[in-house]
């Protein structure tokens, strides 16, 4: 039997597959290691989830910031549905877009990240909490997905964190189905190193289908593994900050 590719060799395949299909950033250009690019047919990708019975159920949709969702992100905002996000880095922390927000017409507007922060409003973990409630569904770019449902490829983890502090303060739990999004390039059944806070994803999205994943690891149970945050983020993530001094500010 044939040993399967490890991560660090799938990476530079998949990168050099993506960008024959990739779509540049503004600020990043081809830079892979930097942001999760949009690539061509992620409009078709969008159209798969929203027919599912997933998403016409789901009330609250988080959305990560990445630039392949932005017509995910359109059409929820014109589906009326609760909309939690991030800015990139989470260096400001989580903003809701709920129902009424954004004018009729200004959805697509809405999708990119200047635009959207002309009608998100920003909100604490608390105040969110109170906000919304319960986050039906969690959606995510990925540089490189496997079929076990593990991200792999930039290594930031920013989603990993994002469902830390979303599923420490009751927002998100087992019922929240995590979605994660890429081109059919990025999808590589390898083996990779997985880390007690990596969070595994449920379905896989891309332009040609909906793979469900093998669902082989368990959501991380431990909130935020603060010997494991990588150096800076406590200090320039609010609403990190704010865990923290719920624990250690007394």
């Amino acid at each position: 039997m044939e040993a399967r590719m490890d991560a660090k060799t799938a990476r530079v395949k998949i990168w050099e597959d993506l960008l024959k299909v990739a779509k540049p950033d503004s600020k990043f250009s081809w830079e892979f290691s930097e942001f999760i690019c949009d690539y061509e047919g992620s409009e078709q990708g969008t159209a798969l989830l929203t027919a599912t019975e997933l998403y016409k159920n789901a009330k609250v949709i988080f959305i990560t910031p990445d630039n392949n969702l932005e017509t995910l992100r359109e059409q929820a905002f014109r589906d009326q549905k609760t909309v939690v996000m991030t800015n990139y880095g989470i260096t400001r922390g989580f903003f809701m877009i709920a129902p009424g927000q954004i004018p009729a017409g200004k959805e697509e507007v809405a999708s990119l990240l200047d635009g959207v922060s002309r009608y998100w409003k920003h909100q604490t973990l608390e105040q969110l909490a109170k906000s919304v409630g319960h986050i039906d569904m969690m959606v995510t770019g990925a540089s490189a997905i496997t079929p076990s449902g593990i991200r792999f490829g930039k290594g930031h983890g920013y989603f990993d964190l994002e469902w830390a502090m979303l599923s420490s303060c009751g927002m998100a739990d087992a019922s929240t189905v995590i979605i994660g999004a890429g081109h059919d390039c990025q999808v590589a059944d390898v083996d990779v190193t997985v880390e007690e806070y990596d969070t595994a994803i449920d379905y896989i999205v891309t332009p040609t289908r909906i793979l469900e994943t093998r669902h082989e690891f368990p959501r991380p149970a431990k909130g935020i593994i603060w010997c494991r945050l990588a150096p800076g983020m406590r200090e320039q993530i609010p609403p990190v900050q704010e865990l923290w001094c719920r624990t250690h500010c007394k």
